[in-house]
């Protein structure tokens, strides 16, 4: 149980400065902030090197239109454990103004979490659109269960109209 929870401190720890660098709408070298990409993912169940999840999402951009994205959430890595629907939230940097439909496509990039009873977790992930579509968590991913997760995630999205 203490290893668990010391886990689940060094993961908030090490997630802390991405989730608040995420919230400036300052230009970087990876692009402007160009709108917000929010997801419920799926429960399941995690099989030691791997999950995979359903995913709804909604992406507004700045001007507050939004769309539609559907897909799965994968992580390889340790995966053990079982988890209740989650929520995602990310800020979607890209080199500028995208046309409508361009976060389809496939995304990877780091991934941690840690639940007991309730839990925190975050995905960094990069691809969309030429590959230069980067997602930066703007909260911790906020779930219910019992698992710990470490590895490389996946995130493949399809335009709903």
């Amino acid at each position: 149980m203490k290893k668990c929870v010391a886990a689940s401190l060094a993961v908030l720890g090490l997630l802390a400065i991405p989730a608040s660098a995420a919230d400036s709408d300052q230009p970087r070298k990876n692009g402007i902030k160009i709108g917000i990409l929010t997801c419920r993912v799926d429960g399941g169940v995690g099989w030691v090197i791997g999950s995979s999840k359903a995913v709804a999402c909604v992406f507004k951009n700045n001007n507050g239109r939004k769309e539609r994205y559907a897909g799965r959430i994968g992580k390889l890595g340790v995966d053990i454990g079982v988890t209740n629907q989650s929520s995602i939230a990310w800020a979607v940097f890209a080199p500028g103004k995208l046309k409508a439909g361009s976060l389809k496509g496939s995304y990877t990039g780091a991934s941690a979490e840690a639940t007991i009873a309730v839990g925190l977790g975050a995905n960094v992930l990069i691809g969309g659109f030429r590959k230069s579509i980067n997602l930066q968590p703007i909260s911790l991913q906020a779930q219910t269960g019992l698992n710990v997760a470490g590895g490389v995630a996946s995130l493949y999205l399809e335009r709903v109209k």
